[in-house]
Formats: structure tokens, sequence, C-alpha cells
């Protein structure tokens, strides 16, 4: 079966939350997402806002300091949320993927330190204690004080489950990156050997159709052609590609209405795909995905309309391409109740670039 590009667009956005604001709690929108992008401090609090009903900022904050939602090194070895249930056999999974990245990163300057002898002399110092990265890495500079202290730190994150206890990763929350073992923060072992498959199934209910790559984007994993290949699952085209999807996940019509969302720096809807056109054209894409850095968009019809910004406290919209003058109310409004929520009511909304179709 051939996907057009606007169902395509609105399955994405329905299974996103994006297509109506959902009536449920941050933790089971954090479950739905898998893991929600954290690499920025506020972002997992405007990536719910902008999908659920009601969501307030301390939600959200009781979950990580009641520890039913913790933040970690997780997909693609980045920052992100997860439920406490998911984080378990998340990590593990994830643990190849951090050892290629610390490898790439600091391979050089530890070489010949026993990796082994490393995670359990960063596991000794943070029994019982919570210590930040730099504090770590002075500890273990006592034992090899040849070794860059950086790469200590950094080398003992990726070699061990650590979770960042709040309020670090709490709004507007800042500072140095707190150190935790997860197993003594969560009061549970991790799973020895998570099947990737579980991995698959939960992306594809939140990002699907998606093809091989975007599953491996999105992940960090590779080598999964094999894997999603035999699993059965049903099989769409969409530009000459093959999606994958689960047997019994619906469809949503293109010709629903997309209202206007703000996204944030990182958010998973951009970050989830290798090809991201379902929701933004190339020159797009190279406007918004910039090295390492994920903008934030607002969606106009359910793709990208612009980028962004709050600069002293007034919001900053500017424009990816002419949009029609009926976009420019609900643009304004969706922003003034992102004002709100960011602490900046009745905040200036500022337009810049290119507003309207000529």
């Amino acid at each position: 079966m051939e996907l057009t590009p606007s169902t395509l667009n609105r399955t994405t956005l329905h299974r996103q939350l994006l297509l109506e604001r959902a009536p449920l709690t941050a933790l089971e929108a954090v479950g739905r997402l898998v893991a929600v992008q954290a690499q920025e401090a506020n972002s997992p609090y405007l990536s719910l806002w902008t999908r659920l009903r009601g969501f307030g900022h301390d939600e959200l904050t009781s979950l990580l300091y009641g520890r039913q939602v913790v933040r970690g090194s997780l997909l693609r070895g980045t920052q992100h949320l997860a439920a406490s249930g998911d984080y378990v056999w998340l990590r593990p999974m994830m643990q190849e993927r951090l050892g290629r990245a610390r490898q790439a990163g600091f391979g050089r300057v530890t070489r010949g330190i026993d990796l082994d002898e490393l995670a359990e002399a960063a596991r000794g110092h943070l029994s019982g204690r919570t210590l930040t990265r730099s504090q770590l890495s002075a500890l273990l500079a006592e034992r090899w004080p040849l070794v860059e202290k950086p790469a200590l730190g950094w080398s003992a994150q990726a070699l061990l489950p650590i979770v960042h206890a709040p309020p670090s990763g709490t709004w507007n929350k800042g500072g140095a990156t707190p150190f935790t073992l997860a197993e003594e923060w969560l009061g549970r072992k991790l799973e020895p050997a998570p099947p990737v498959e579980r991995l698959v199934v939960r992306y594809l209910a939140a990002y699907g159709p998606a093809g091989v790559m975007d599953v491996q984007m999105w992940s960090g994993l590779t080598r999964l052609r094999e894997v999603i290949e035999g699993m059965g699952l049903r099989e769409y085209r969409s530009a000459g590609r093959v999606l994958y999807d689960l047997p019994d996940a619906p469809l949503v019509a293109g010709e629903v209405a997309a209202p206007v969302r703000f996204l944030p720096y990182f958010d998973n809807l951009v970050v989830a795909f290798a090809d991201r056109g379902r929701l933004m054209t190339a020159e797009q894409r190279r406007a918004v995905c910039v090295g390492a850095i994920i903008h934030p968009v607002f969606l106009v019809d359910g793709v990208v309309g612009g980028m962004w910004d709050v600069e002293d406290g007034a919001l900053v919209l500017r424009p990816l391409a002419p949009l029609p003058d009926e976009a420019r109310g609900p643009v304004e409004e969706e922003g003034a109740r992102l004002l709100a929520f960011m602490g900046s009511e009745g905040g200036a909304i500022t337009w810049r670039g290119r507003q309207r179709v000529a």
C-alpha cells in the first residue's frame, strides 16, 4: 500500500500526541514517547506541554523527585528522560553505542587504562552517594594522574548506568551534573539482555510508520534490518521507501486538521527520523538541524512553518517560508500560550523574515 505524504504526516502527528492535546498523565506520555529528549533542561517540559491537556511544571518535577522518571544517557548516547520501568531495559541496550562514543571521544587519551578497573573504581566512589562529574573526575585522577580529568569523568558516564538526580534537569535548573548509580537510585537491577524487538515495537507505536534507517537514527543502534524484517510487521511504501508499522496500528487521513504546535530544542518528533520529509523540506532541515543542534520550530498545518526563540521575554518567530495570512492568528494565539507557560505571560510576539504568501 502506498502512503500519501499527508497521511504519513497526520499519522505521525497523531501518534506523537500533536493533533490534539491528550488527556494523559506526564508519566503516561513519557512512556508513550519511550524517552524524551532532555539535553536542554526545559525541553522535556515544553515537549509535554505541547502534547498534554492541563500539563504543569510540577507534574514532571514531582516524577523526577519521586524516581518514577529518571534522566540519563540513553538514545544515541544523549540525555533523555525515561520512565523508571523503561530505563532498566533501555540503558543496557545502549551500552554498546555508549562504548563506541566513549572510544571515539576519549579512546586515545585513555589508552592503556583497564576500562573494567576504571568502571569499578568509579562505582566505588559513587556507592552510597552522589558526586558531580568534576568531583568524580578528581577522585579518579588520584589513580590515573596522567590522564585528562574530563576523559575520566565522561568515560565513567559511558561505562556505568548513571542517572542525574534532581534538581538537575528540572525547570530552569542548571549547574554541575550530578552522578548517581542508577540501580541505587531506582532500587532495582537493570535487565541483562533486553530484546531489541521491544524497542522497535515501542518506536513504531509512537513514531511509525517508519523505515529501518529511521529506527536506527532515532535509537543510535545499527544492523537492525534483519531484526525488523523478521518481525512480521506491516509494510507500506512512501516516496520509494519501504516503511514498517505494527499490524494493528491505525492510519489517520491526510485531510484531518492539524493545529499549530510549538516544539522545543531537540524535540522527539524532529530527531526521530533519518528522512524528515514528512515534516520539513530539505532546505528547512538545513536551517533547523545545524550540526548537533536541533532548533525549536513551530508547525503550521502539520509541517515546519518556522523557527522560534524567546529573547528578553518576547517570542521571536522566524518563518522558513511565506505563511498564508490565515495562519498568523493561530500561531500568535498558540505563541501566547507558550509564553504564559514559560512565565512570560503578556510578552511581545515579534515576526522576523518571510511572513506571508506573496
